[in-house]
């Protein structure tokens, strides 16, 4: 599996001759991205789907479906984008590549702000490593092995002794951090620390790939 993190929660996933876009949010760079078979998106927060983007994405990329959670596809119908909604359990295939939408709401922020849906994304592939991107929540059932787990880094709704906890829970193989553009270069050193100091008894792999471009993990 090749993957390129494009800034925050934003994955291109290359495998089993597919190549998919997930969460292309106002924090990520996506703008150079061509020859995509699907474009997913886990929930409608602007960080996670930039709506004034999105349509120049999918220009460049028409061949591309999109899935989104049942809010955004709300939402994007009525921007006349077709959106196929994710739901938990109902997976699909592109080719050889299967997505399984896992989870329904978003991490509580504050009492005072109303949930939202949430669906995460579990990609496998025969003969390819497993992947799951959890979008902003932390308690979805996968419904398999984990090898790469892409983990929120920092957020409103996640504290670091959270994301520990999350990667003990689904116990990957290795860590891509993602969900880090709202911390300084310093702080998010720090919470890459934590997590792969403590994700596992004895630490686990954290592979960084911000600014590294495709890498095969």
């Amino acid at each position: 599996m090749q993957l390129t993190h494009l800034g925050h929660s934003c994955l291109l996933v290359e495998v089993a001759g597919r190549r998919v876009l997930i969460d292309p949010g106002t924090f990520s760079d996506f703008e150079e991205v061509t020859g995509l078979d699907a474009v997913l998106v886990t929930h409608q927060h602007f960080d996670h789907l930039d709506q004034e983007r999105l349509p120049a994405l999918l220009e460049r990329n028409p061949g591309a479906a999109v899935h989104a959670d049942p809010q955004s596809v709300e939402i994007l119908l009525g921007q006349e984008i077709p959106a196929t909604p994710t739901v938990a359990g109902e997976t699909f295939t592109l080719g050889d590549l299967t997505i399984t939408p896992a989870g329904t709401q978003h991490a509580v922020i504050t009492d005072y702000v109303p949930r939202i849906a949430n669906v995460g994304l579990y990609l496998t592939a025969p003969g390819e490593a497993s992947l799951f991107h959890p979008g902003d929540a932390l308690d979805a059932h996968v419904p398999g092995d984990v090898d790469i787990l892409a983990t929120q880094v920092s957020a409103p709704w996640c504290a670091v002794k959270e994301s520990v906890e999350f990667v003990r829970r689904i116990a990957p193989s290795v860590v891509v951090p993602i969900h880090d553009a709202l911390v300084t270069d310093a702080g998010r050193g720090i919470y890459l620390h934590h997590i792969g100091e403590f994700g596992r008894e004895g630490g686990i792999p954290v592979r960084d790939l911000r600014g590294a471009g495709p890498v095969t993990v």
